[in-house]
């Protein structure tokens, strides 16, 4: 994975502000804050924000949003699946936070160029923290699949701003979560 010092273009950080103005979109909707901007030859040509509770629906993350945008505007362009395929290869994703596991799969599968990010994702991602998906020596991982390509993955860019949007997300309590069924646990007194 390259550095995020090294990352910290002015471009890049362009990106990502409308990564994080997604991610801000996410938490006024009570989803967790995370956005993400898929770019071509230095444009922005999709945006995603998670809406698993909006579409009740957890497959519904910020990339799978920006993904369906994509596909569906290529579409009625009339692109051929190898036309689509070229697209992609030529886009950089800057998402807020590490894609989870479903997520990175899926940018492996469609032959994403690039990825930054901004926090790790260390109870689900797929670009490191738990595995990586990104690397194109991961294949058994994805078995079955030959089409499957590794990508460029840089995290840690903005990675404090991200940080702070899950935190004030998670601090006020999430009001979508569901009520645990499991007795609370009382600790002994000493």
């Amino acid at each position: 994975m390259a550095s995020p010092e090294k990352a910290c273009t002015l471009d890049n950080l362009a990106f990502m502000e409308l990564a994080i103005q997604q991610a801000k979109l996410a938490l006024e909707s009570l989803e967790v804050p995370v956005g993400c901007v898929f770019v071509e030859d230095g444009k922005v040509i999709a945006s995603g924000r998670n809406r698993p509770i909006q579409t009740r629906n957890a497959t519904r993350h910020a990339e799978m949003e920006a993904i369906d945008v994509l596909l569906e505007m290529w579409q009625r362009d009339g692109l051929s699946a190898a036309e689509v395929a070229e697209k992609f290869s030529k886009c950089v994703l800057y998402v807020t936070c590490e894609p989870c596991i479903m997520c990175a799969a899926a940018l492996s599968i469609i032959g994403i160029k690039e990825v930054y990010y901004g926090c790790s994702n260390d109870k689900f991602g797929g670009c490191g923290s738990i595995l990586s998906l990104h690397s194109s020596d991961s294949e058994t991982l994805i078995s079955g699949n030959p089409q499957k390509k590794g990508f460029k993955c840089t995290g840690g860019l903005m990675a404090s701003e991200a940080i702070s949007l899950l935190r004030s997300f998670y601090e006020q309590g999430n009001p979508n979560a569901p009520k645990s069924h499991r007795p609370l646990v009382q600790k002994a007194a000493d």
